[in-house]
């Protein structure tokens, strides 16, 4: 398997040409850092804490520590139900990865609650993924999102394995707001700050990717929803300390989404202690650091309206383009052409195919992740997320060092994919895989 993947490919989704991008947008958090095992579990743990000690949870959650195996990205969680599963591109639950708490769902169970295994549209997440105006699931996109999952499912387990009555959508929202608060009450970033080699990854590719950039002549902006001295001190780790010099235009605490489609909110600079100034900006200045703002007002003041810009992030909803892992996925189709034969030596062997065809399920899908499998496909479908990622990103690649193996000309061309009706059948074989049925239906 490994042998089919190229760890430093870029893969594309639209056929696109780096000759035509003037100009390089970056999201920070794991987009231009990359951060160590021990922030998710610093995460969990914080949010765990407030939870008991702001929020009046039970002691004995304490217990439970971050699994960094347990969940993974794109997963949708039940709101109203307390669950979390993984879905396909067309809405259909996969089956064995419906989990309550720590425990699998049994699949006559989850069948018996959706009426089936399809999640009909009026109850997905909307179109940033949350559960609002009457959707009921809520989709976790990115990284960060991982301490929030395992999180949601420990306290879920507390709570089912003493049999305690409570509403799932209390909890869930106690779990949000604390999660949120280990970022907002800066608890992360003092903690990161405090230790940076604990919990950053040193990456001196970074450097090289936006150096040759610059040496290119491209344009670069950096706009992250994180603060101005927790930035500042994360890429004089990794890059330097005249990180500045490399980009045009810096922009903290954007607030994204709400950057990207909010136009009443205008840029204010932040001075070299932190402190926001009150001047009115007629012009995004190089070596600056700006707060907030708005798209409309960037493209404004920085005259790049009608440029070509190719913008990096982690985030499906909130940026453009995302980091991800390798999709991989198994063909079979020999059963097909078995299921005309009725007489009882071919249908056990097609028993036999169906079960190994079952037991290699399971073995692909622990290659990935022991509870949900893989990022980018269930059983036979692409994932919710990666149809998503499909909709909203150009390309995707596993960071962004991968960029240093591609010429600053290169052009990306998306492999075409065969629909299933150009895809080789069973009913294309040898007229012989169709006898049986048809000496049947002439003899009726």
């Amino acid at each position: 398997m490994s042998n089919l993947l190229n760890p430093d490919a870029i893969f594309s989704n639209n056929e696109m040409s780096l000759s035509d991008i003037e100009v390089y947008g970056f999201d920070y958090d794991y987009t231009l850092v990359f951060y160590s095992k021990h922030l998710h579990t610093l995460i969990f743990n914080a949010a765990r804490d407030l939870l008991i000690n702001e929020h009046r949870y039970p002691m004995e959650i304490r217990k439970y520590e971050y699994d960094p195996s347990f969940a993974i990205r794109g997963l949708h969680y039940d709101v109203q139900r307390a669950i979390l599963m993984k879905i396909d591109a067309f809405h259909y639950i996969q089956l064995g990865t419906v989990y309550r708490g720590l425990s699998v769902v049994p699949d006559e169970e989850v069948i018996e609650m959706y009426e089936g295994s399809h999640v009909p549209l009026e109850q997905m997440s909307d179109f940033y993924g949350k559960s609002s105006h009457g959707n009921t699931m809520k989709q976790f996109m990115d990284i960060f999102s991982l301490p929030e999952m395992t999180l949601l499912s420990c306290v879920n387990e507390y709570f089912l394995k003493n049999n305690i009555d409570y509403e799932p959508v209390h909890l869930y929202k106690d779990v949000k707001d604390s999660i949120r608060d280990v970022h907002i009450k800066g608890i992360m970033y003092r903690a990161i700050e405090a230790d940076i080699e604990k919990y950053i990854c040193y990456a001196e590719q970074t450097r090289a990717v936006l150096a040759k950039l610059a040496d290119h002549g491209k344009k670069m902006f950096l706009i992250t929803n994180s603060p101005s001295s927790f930035v500042d001190k994360g890429m004089k780790y990794i890059v330097g300390k005249d990180w500045r010099d490399l980009f045009d235009v810096v922009i903290v605490q954007a607030e994204k989404p709400n950057f990207f489609n909010d136009k009443r909110r205008p840029f204010r600079k932040v001075n070299e202690k932190g402190v926001l100034l009150w001047d009115k900006i007629h012009k995004l200045q190089k070596g600056q650091i700006y707060k907030q703002g708005n798209l409309y007002e960037f493209l404004k003041l920085t005259g790049w309206r009608g440029s070509k810009v190719l913008y990096f992030g982690d985030h499906i909803y909130s940026d453009l383009a995302v980091r991800s892992l390798f999709p991989i996925s198994l063909s079979w189709d020999r059963r097909c052409a078995l299921q005309v034969h009725r007489d009882v030596e071919s249908q056990l062997v097609l028993q036999e195919w169906k079960k190994e065809r079952k037991e290699m399920r399971e073995m692909t899908k622990s290659f990935f992740n022991a509870q949900f499998g893989s990022l980018f496909r269930t059983d036979q479908n692409p994932t919710y997320f990666l149809r998503r990622l499909s909709r909203f990103a150009d390309i995707y690649m596993a960071s962004l060092s991968c960029l240093l193996n591609y010429d600053v000309n290169h052009t990306f061309y998306p492999r075409r994919t065969p629909l299933q009706h150009e895809l080789p059948a069973w009913s294309d074989g040898p007229p012989s895989f169709r006898l049986p049925l048809l000496q049947e239906a002439q003899a009726k």
